[in-house]
């Protein structure tokens, strides 16, 4: 089954691996962002603002789209704001969707700080058990991710289109310029350590490098919306989205250091954050970029060091569960080292890193 898919955030992460799958599978695929990407083939592009209701209106008039895919968020201050901001994005655009009345399923990207907390309280309080599945409940925290599952809970009641969230774990994928991507982070990192011959440390705690986590391909995920938003039985509901296998950071290390061809640092049992390592590295970035040719000599557009260290600093083991998905008929696997590795292979052949 394919249809007409919007998708708000193509040039994301998610958004981006989305629109190449819907269109390798026959959809009609339009692309919304701010400044939507030329180079994916057979999406059409439409530049529009989700926080201005007006614009947004006059570029989605007269389009008419049976499934919706929200694949964006914008980092805010604090988490008020978050919520403030991240929902109205949320609002505008289903508002915006309504008058075509075309609207069948719209799926909704979020992520496993459903279970962790928002940035400001990150794996903070009491949590769930481990692995974290979805009948577990909010925490009782402010977050926007419960902001943005109630506008989409509202919308579809009023309206009467199905729905799916979706809630990865950190995400592996091409797309620069995100927010959240630890695989070109990483790859960044890795390549100034090779190129100045600075070890390849570790950044994160303790707890991340001796105990188990899962990760999600994009590709997969991509997949994954496609599917729910696709089938009858994963309607009005939400599920987790991983790879499928477990890994330890002391072993996925020296799987990516190999690849890069340096040599990994032993771990000290300290956190050494990405932030700290990478800091005043633009300049240099800029010279490697120069001297090799690289498409972007903006070390900023490249690495997001915040969300890694975010992410590999967590004081729990964090691992997720997918039997909901396995029952519904969703069985694809994906092995993370070698999404990493397809991931530093494209990275490489489109000259974003040596």
């Amino acid at each position: 089954m394919s249809g007409t898919a919007l998708i708000a955030g193509v040039g994301g992460i998610v958004g981006n691996n989305l629109a190449r799958h819907l269109v390798a599978t026959g959809w009609t695929v339009q692309g919304l962002a701010r400044n939507p990407p030329g180079d994916i083939p057979g999406v059409e592009p439409i530049a529009a603002d989700l926080l201005d209701p007006a614009g947004l209106g006059t570029a989605l008039a007269g389009r008419r789209p049976s499934h919706v895919f929200v694949t964006t968020w914008l980092r805010q201050e604090t988490e008020a704001e978050n919520i403030r901001v991240n929902a109205a994005m949320v609002r505008n655009l289903l508002d915006a969707v309504r008058p075509a009345g075309t609207t069948q399923h719209v799926a909704l990207v979020t992520g496993l700080k459903h279970y962790l907390g928002p940035f400001e309280a990150y794996g903070q309080g009491t949590l769930p058990a481990t692995p974290f599945r979805e009948e577990q409940g909010r925490l009782d925290v402010e977050n926007f991710y419960y902001a943005q599952e109630d506008e989409v809970f509202a919308a579809a009641e009023r309206d009467g289109f199905g729905w799916s969230v979706h809630r990865p774990h950190t995400i592996i994928g091409y797309a620069l310029g995100n927010a959240m991507n630890m695989g070109v982070t990483l790859a960044t990192y890795a390549t100034l350590c090779r190129e100045t011959g600075r070890p390849f440390r570790f950044p994160g705690s303790a707890v991340q490098w001796n105990g188990l986590t899962d990760m999600t391909d994009a590709r997969l995920l991509a997949r994954h919306l496609a599917w729910a938003a696709t089938t009858p039985a994963a309607r009005n509901e939400a599920f987790n989205v991983v790879d499928g296998d477990v890994f330890r950071w002391s072993w996925m290390w020296s799987r990516i250091a190999a690849w890069f061809g340096v040599e990994p640092a032993p771990f000290d049992g300290e956190p050494n954050p990405l932030e700290v390592q990478m800091a005043g590295a633009a300049a240099l970035w800029a010279e490697i970029a120069a001297r090799h040719g690289l498409i972007e000599p903006d070390l900023n557009r490249l690495a997001s060091a915040w969300h890694t260290d975010a992410d590999l600093g967590r004081p729990i083991e964090v691992v997720t569960d997918m039997s909901k998905s396995r029952r519904l008929g969703f069985l694809d696997y994906q092995a993370t080292d070698e999404a990493f590795f397809d991931l530093f292979e494209r990275l490489r052949a489109a000259r974003v890193i040596p």
